[in-house]
């Protein structure tokens, strides 16, 4: 993954987004409903947790998709369980 993301952040020609979730990534979580965006680095929340549920994962994936506003072009963020 490492490499990949190192390719891409070399690209020019295409737009991409790499969205990661965090360090805790709980398949089977319930969903919360909500998530916060970090930049680079794994994020933490209010209660010093690095988590997120697949289905809140899943739900930032689509909405970076349907609402962006181009802050996440060219870059790699993580999604973290408010």
């Amino acid at each position: 993954m490492a490499k990949t993301l190192a390719e891409l952040h070399k690209r020019t020609d295409v737009k991409w987004t790499h969205i990661s979730p965090t360090a805790d990534f709980q398949a089977d979580g319930k969903r919360p409903g909500s998530y916060q965006l970090g930049g680079e680095k794994v994020p933490y929340n209010a209660a010093s947790k690095s988590q997120i549920s697949y289905a809140d994962y899943a739900i930032t994936v689509v909405d970076e998709a349907e609402h962006t506003d181009g802050a996440s072009i060219q870059k790699r963020i993580f999604a973290v369980e408010k």
